[in-house]
């Protein structure tokens, strides 16, 4: 089987990672092709993914629009010689257009309600969108449920394993309290009209009160924060989550990421109730703390701080929450794999996926 794997944000890289490799080691050939966003492409060199650079799509409302058509040329010219047996993406525009025009079917992954401009562009050209259980929005009949989250399919225990020596990089002990703050540019479509935290300098300079503040940003960071500013490898990321002893910001991937790893994780943003996983994560697992108002915001964090046992505690919730999941790459792989007699299989008897658990 040839399938084309479309990566169109940093997160993206470790959405598919663990499936690309799956696929690869089943002996199928995978392309991927890849927009320059953030540090996504160093991801796929870390991992020595051999890729297609397809620029991006620029960074206003308007730019992205314009954009659309040439990206999905681009693609098409790109990869019409692999001849793909399937497109897979989250979220991916051009993949769906793509796939379309191929007479190739696609499937996409989606996890963010409000993403309505995006699910307009896509999922009319699209074959298959899998969404988590607790998604709130019903996408129409192209819609599968799974009992998971998108970012077990690389933080599952099956794929995961802490590696303290991320901590020696930046000179810190495992007993040693420190804070992750991130913070977000705003610019993607389904962030238009969105905020976050309010006085960033304010905020860090109380949170550095009660340990090191590190903070990881997707923009150019003020002249006053940039000497807290996180110097380390992007794919050590996860590893530094598992040991902090706070996550606090404005990135939806990252709250849901320190979460899954049983690290108190705030979360502050006007989207926040709009979102099933995060409804889910704080109401029914109490892994995840969300804020609209970042005064409130800081009030939970120097609780959760001064808090001894905490992350014995959220280690406690994390294990309960797994032993629950499925394991979301083994799921894809098999579904892609299968495709499409396992699309039918899982619609029937949406309880087949426990298999993968």
């Amino acid at each position: 089987m040839k399938i084309l794997v479309d990566i169109n944000h940093p997160a993206h890289v470790h959405y598919f990672k663990n499936f690309i490799w799956g696929m690869q080691k089943k002996g199928h050939d995978v392309l991927i092709t890849a927009s320059e966003k953030d540090v996504a492409h160093a991801l796929l060199d870390h991992y020595c993914f051999d890729y297609i650079p397809m620029g991006n799509y620029g960074n206003s409302l308007v730019e992205k629009l314009i954009n659309i058509p040439i990206m999905d040329l681009r693609l098409f010219k790109k990869t019409r010689l692999f001849n793909p047996d399937i497109f897979i993406g989250f979220g991916s525009i051009r993949g769906a257009h793509t796939a379309k025009l191929m007479k190739k079917p696609c499937i996409n992954l989606d996890d963010t309600e409000h993403s309505v401009q995006e699910h307009l562009l896509y999922i009319p050209f699209t074959d298959v969108v899998l969404t988590p259980n607790c998604f709130k929005r019903d996408l129409g009949k192209k819609q599968i449920r799974y009992n998971g989250y998108t970012e077990l399919s690389y933080l599952h225990q099956n794929y995961f394993t802490p590696n303290s020596e991320v901590l020696d990089e930046i000179g810190l002990r495992k007993d040693d309290p420190f804070i992750i703050l991130r913070l977000v540019a705003w610019t993607a479509s389904h962030d238009v009209g969105q905020n976050g935290i309010k006085n960033k300098v304010e905020l860090v300079r109380e949170l550095e009160r009660y340990g090191h503040v590190l903070i990881t940003s997707e923009g150019k960071l003020e002249k006053d924060l940039e000497k807290y500013k996180a110097r380390i490898s992007p794919e050590k990321m996860h590893d530094l989550l598992y040991y902090a002893s706070l996550y606090i910001g404005e990135g939806a991937t990252m709250a849901t990421e320190a979460a899954l790893l049983g690290t108190p994780s705030i979360y502050i943003s006007s989207l926040t109730g709009t979102m099933g996983n995060f409804n889910e994560l704080e109401e029914n697992y109490g892994l995840l703390y969300c804020y609209h108002d970042t005064k409130d915001a800081l009030l939970k964090a120097i609780e959760l701080i001064r808090e001894p046992d905490i992350k014995v505690e959220l280690q406690k919730k994390r294990k309960i929450l797994l032993e629950e999941k499925i394991d979301v790459t083994a799921f894809m792989i098999w579904l892609v794999e299968n495709y499409p007699e396992s699309c039918k299989a899982i619609r029937e008897d949406p309880s087949y996926q426990d298999k993968f658990k």
